[in-house]
This record gives C-alpha cells, structure tokens and sequence, in this order.
C-alpha cells in the first residue's frame, strides 16, 4: 500500500498538475493539505475518474484537507477533536482497507503559527497539544496507525539547508520541536527519517529568492507512524523533481510504501 502526503497549496491552480502526478506515480492514497476550497467546489470528478474515492474537509480560500483513495475508506471523519470552537479545516481521518491489513489514517494541516510569539502561535501550540491527545488514543486503540501532512515543524537543524535563517521562526522555535518531540516520544516511529538519516532532504521550497534553484529547503511534510504501523513500513520517499514542474506546489509529495 502506497500512501501519500501532498500539500497542493490550491487544488484550483493544481489539480492538473496533481493528476498528472497520481497517473506517474500511483498512490493507493494521498491526504491533501490546503486544498483552499469548499467541499462542492473541489473538482472530485477529475480524480474519482481514475479510481480514487473522495472525502474533503473543505475551508473557502484558506485551509482545508482531504483523502483521495483507491481503496475502500470505512468511518471518515472531520476535525481535530479538543475544541469545538475551531472552524479551521485543518483535520481528516478515516480507515482504510488493505489486502491484509485495515489502517487509521489521519491527514492534518498544523498551523503555521507565524508571527510568533502572538496569537496565531498560542493557536498553533494549542493545537499541537490536542493532536497529542489523539496521538494517545490511537496508541491505546494498538492498531495500526499513521498521522501525515505538513506539520509546519522543522524538527532538526538538518531539515533546514539553513537552519539560521530559521531560529526566529514558528516552525523551528523550541517550543515548536519540544511540542513535536512529545508526540513523537509517546511511541511514533518517523517515517523518512528511519530510511533516510543524512541531512539534505527537504519537502518545501519558498517561491521568493531561488530558494527551489538553490535547493534551500526545508523538511516539513512528516508521517508519524504507531509502532503496529512501523512494522509494515517498507520504504519511504520525497517526490522531489515534481517541485520543479510547471506551476508548482510550494511542497511535493512525501510517500510511505506499507505491507498492508
């Protein structure tokens, strides 16, 4: 089973861009981040034309998750639980159903929490603790399990080509590695980095100042895997080249390939 994790950054500007991406590279399933598109607006047809079932937690122009899968979806539900009062279109989970084994997949969108501090970072900590309290229970469910999308987190030095830019910024602040590693330590295996531990790989490159032609990238697009899932974890990979496709996502695709 292959499974994707793809922030479009605007399914309206990319979805051909994304389609002709599903037809080379042939996921099983791809949760999609920032969708940037109410649920009725989202161009399902163009998708479920080559197989793939459709759930979206839509948000207009901002925001916004869905699944694309090739393979039977059972319970899909919508919104990090925690807060009722959070209308951001950041959370998607459902099972799907493999050859052997049925898996909880859990597509998110953190927040970016920029300008920090402020309210957008209390936001994004926040945040952050509820999808730990999720994090708990799908560990006690002892299923397999994985959380994938841009997490908005450079955990490392090494998942910044220039980790000093960075030291002011939301995404690398420790507060924002510290909440990271707390989730990771309840007992989540790290997907790329169990089968790529050296430095220089990256999942997002700014379209400002050549940062893609200079590879000055970071590493932001993770897949936090429960020991049960780990288990079936075959491979792991960055769709790297699509980045320099004709009217790119900001982000490409980051993939795990699972015996399931």
């Amino acid at each position: 089973m292959k499974i994707a994790t793809f922030n479009i950054n605007g399914i309206k500007a990319r979805a051909q861009a994304l389609a002709d991406w599903l037809d080379a590279a042939q996921p099983d399933v791809v949760l999609l981040q920032e969708i940037k598109s109410v649920d009725e607006n989202f161009p399902r047809e163009l998708f479920e034309d080559r197989g793939y079932q459709v759930e979206t937690h839509g948000q207009k122009s901002f925001n916004g998750v869905a699944i694309l899968s090739k393979l039977p979806l059972e319970d899909v539900t919508r919104g990090l639980p925690g807060d009722d009062d959070d209308e951001q279109a950041r959370w998607i989970e459902a099972t799907v159903i493999g050859d052997n084994t049925a898996l909880r997949l859990c597509g998110l969108y953190l927040p970016n929490g920029n300008p920090a501090p402020g309210p957008k970072y209390d936001y994004k900590l926040a945040w952050m603790e509820r999808l730990r309290a999720r994090a708990i229970e799908l560990l006690a469910s002892e299923e397999p399990a994985l959380m994938a999308g841009d997490y908005n987190v450079i955990p490392q030095a090494e998942d910044a080509a220039k980790p000093e830019a960075w030291v002011e910024d939301a995404l690398f602040l420790p507060q924002t590695r510290d909440a990271f590693r707390r989730i990771q330590n309840l007992g989540y295996t790290e997907a790329f980095r169990t089968r790529h531990p050296e430095p220089g790989h990256y999942s997002f490159w700014d379209y400002q100042a050549g940062a893609w032609q200079r590879n000055n990238g970071i590493r932001i697009d993770h897949v936090l895997m429960t020991p049960q899932c780990a288990d079936l974890l075959v491979d792991c990979g960055i769709d790297k080249e699509i980045r320099g496709y004709d009217k790119p996502s900001d982000h490409v695709p980051v993939w795990v390939e699972l015996a399931a």
